[in-house]
């Protein structure tokens, strides 16, 4: 029997300040151990949607439910919600001036442990963990001794998120446009740390605009996303037609 893992139920939401409605109506389920696709043009509300789960305070819902590992996700605050299992890889990530990327990998590692009723990992068996994870995915002994992504290159920035991502195993990963700026050595490391995460257990929500990562990531469902609702579902054929037609048939039909 498949086991929802996320549950969005006729979802309103949009900009809490002005409170402009974004998404509209919104339906979707993943299971355990599922890839999910999210593909739309420019303004769909993609990222929106990414933004309202993780629960940042810009965006709010208005109607509708979104139930996550058997919880109300949307009256959790947003470290509840990442000490439950729901990880945001965001499009842009932000440098952090005077946080060592070590100590602040550290300090995630032991509150998720904390959360879980687990004992806190020393400095020896938080660098052992992390030495192991950080050489997986090609990130070198000096990115860990930098400023949090100060001075790194979109790459950079991108590993260092999926080493975040397999030090935390999140149950739900979601990934706002992972694959925007890099070329294909780094796309092809992020896709196998994002794989070697994957098990019958944690799922994948990807947000993406191109047919190369998902390639490398195998999606078992394809959604074609606009004016913040999903318009069409389907398998990879989703994507190879979107990649030669573009956005305008669908959005007709």
């Amino acid at each position: 029997m498949e086991k929802k893992l996320l549950e969005i139920k006729d979802l309103y939401a949009g900009v809490a300040e002005s409170g402009k409605e974004i998404i509209k109506g919104l339906n979707l389920t993943i299971n355990a151990g599922e890839v999910h696709a999210l593909m739309g043009p420019n303004g769909a509300g993609k990222s929106t949607l990414a933004y309202l789960l993780a629960g940042k305070a810009d965006y709010a819902a208005t109607s509708g439910n979104v139930t996550f590992a058997g919880q109300n996700l949307l009256s959790l605050k947003p470290d509840e919600r990442a000490n439950a299992g729901l990880f945001l890889s965001m499009q842009y990530p932000v440098a952090i001036p005077g946080v060592s990327t070590n100590n602040f990998l550290k300090h995630a590692v032991n509150a998720k442990r904390k959360y879980m009723n687990l004992p806190e990992l020393d400095a020896a068996e938080f660098l052992k963990l992390l030495r192991a994870s950080a050489q997986e995915l090609g990130v070198t002994t000096e990115m860990l001794k930098r400023e949090l992504n100060v001075g790194f290159s979109g790459g950079e920035k991108k590993r260092m998120e999926m080493l975040q991502m397999q030090l935390l195993q999140p149950k739900l990963a979601i990934l706002d446009e992972t694959d925007s700026g890099l070329d294909i050595d780094a796309l092809r490391i992020v896709a196998e740390g994002v794989n070697k995460l994957h098990t019958s257990e944690n799922s994948l929500l990807i947000i993406t605009h191109h047919l190369d990562l998902l390639n490398l990531i195998k999606p078992d469902a394809v959604h074609i996303y606009y004016d913040g609702h999903i318009v069409q579902s389907g398998g990879k054929e989703l994507a190879e037609k979107l990649e030669q037609s573009g956005y305008k048939s669908f959005v007709e039909a």
